[in-house]
């Protein structure tokens, strides 16, 4: 497998600092020939496609240059699995298990989840492009060098969770919950949508736009504590 990190965006001195991107080239893989996935499961070169893994236990599972293809994952458990050097695309499924899990160089396209549970996960160097994932929870998750492009996240859970160098590219975000989290060099300017229902005060460490400031002004100002009225003689 030979896998290059593509380098930042080329900002300006002293601007927010771009996400790397994984660029995960894989070598050429063997079907998957087995019939479910195994708790602690070693997983090396192999294409897993069009299989149902609903209600399996991979947990603790390592995946290492796989290509996962439409994917059935709803209700399985991968919690502490490990994703490294691999593609998923067109997965879906709800309730999937993810917790405490680590995905690292990982590209995670066209994918339909919902309630994914990916609490305490770390992620490093991975691309979440195109799909929807609703009610993704990434709480006390560390995300190191992520990209969410042209995808809609519905309600993601960002609760003390550490984002670093994560960038929003032509993404709707709806929802958002940014409490107790800690922002570094997030960029957030180019997200087609973004809406933040808790946490707001927390995006000290970000960079957004103009227009998205003005979007954002009635909650920042509830944060604030502001009251705003338009009728300078109302109390």
């Amino acid at each position: 497998m030979v896998r290059k990190a593509a380098g930042g965006t080329g900002r300006a001195s002293g601007a927010v600092k771009g996400a790397r991107r994984p660029e995960v080239r894989l070598p050429p893989l063997e079907p998957h020939e087995g019939s479910a996935l195994e708790p602690d499961g070693d997983y090396d070169g192999l294409e897993f496609r069009e299989t149902d893994f609903a209600r399996q236990d991979g947990g603790g599972a390592r995946f290492m240059d796989c290509a996962l293809t439409g994917c059935a994952l709803d209700e399985t458990r991968l919690h502490h699995a490990r994703f490294l050097d691999s593609v998923l695309t067109g997965v879906r499924g709800v309730g999937t298990d993810l917790a405490e899990s680590t995905l690292r160089d990982v590209e995670l396209v066209d994918a339909r989840l919902g309630g994914v549970q990916l609490h305490g996960s770390v992620l490093e160097r991975v691309l979440i492009r195109g799909g929807k994932i609703d009610y993704l929870n990434l709480r006390k998750a560390r995300l190191k060098d992520v990209v969410f492009e042209g995808c809609v996240l519905v309600e993601p859970d960002f609760a003390g969770a550490r984002l670093e160098r994560v960038e929003f590219v032509d993404c709707v975000v709806k929802g958002a919950d940014l409490t107790a989290a800690t922002l570094i060099d997030v960029d957030l300017r180019r997200a087609a949508e973004l809406d933040i229902a808790r946490g707001v005060d927390r995006l000290a460490g970000a960079v957004i736009s103009p227009v998205q400031l003005f979007e954002l002004a009635p909650v920042l100002a509830a944060a604030l504590g502001v009251r705003v009225h338009g009728d300078a003689g109302e109390v």
